[in-house]
């Protein structure tokens, strides 16, 4: 059995309001635009998720949101707030936790995406981008694995990355 996951970044989030806690910044402008050309992005690669495991962070929902509106429409979704700010072994965790779907789609926060991006490829993807991860950056790896109880580290195989600026303008 072939198990795919998205390893979503949460998009560009506003500093607008300074007094706001981290946990509630929202998506800037940019974000917005970013989010749902990823979710389009995914509709046109056939990478539709079918479970989202989220932090609960309101930058990371509606990353989410935005996304899975212009790819999929609605899925089955988890927030957790484990995946704040979680490390790159947390997050593995709760995906061998919480993941149940044969696509599950995972969105969080550096620095832990990065890490966990880094560390659960079997080789890297070439791309100048994948070291930062930056905001909005979106990996696609597949496992070949029976429940993601059995996925570790340096087990996927690569099957893209991609970062907002190469789909906005």
């Amino acid at each position: 059995m072939t198990l795919r996951l998205i390893l979503m970044r949460h998009a560009k989030s506003s500093w607008d309001d300074l007094t706001m806690s981290d946990h509630e910044r929202p998506l800037n402008k940019r974000g917005r635009k970013a989010a749902k050309a990823l979710g389009v992005w995914l509709q046109e690669q056939g990478f539709t998720p079918d479970q989202a495991l989220c932090s609960t962070a309101e930058r990371t929902r509606e990353t989410l949101a935005r996304s899975v509106i212009a790819c999929s429409g609605a899925v089955e979704t988890k927030f957790l707030d484990g995946l704040y700010h979680a490390s790159a072994h947390r997050m593995l965790d709760v995906l061998q936790s919480h993941g149940t779907g044969q696509t599950v789609m995972l969105v969080s926060h550096n620095p832990g995406a990065g890490a966990f991006a880094e560390a659960i490829v079997q080789a890297p993807p070439k791309h100048a981008g994948f070291a930062s991860f930056p905001s909005g950056a979106t990996l696609v790896v597949e496992f070949d694995a029976e429940n993601w109880k059995d996925v570790r580290f340096g087990s996927g195989a690569l099957r893209a990355f991609i970062v907002p600026r190469e789909l906005t303008d």
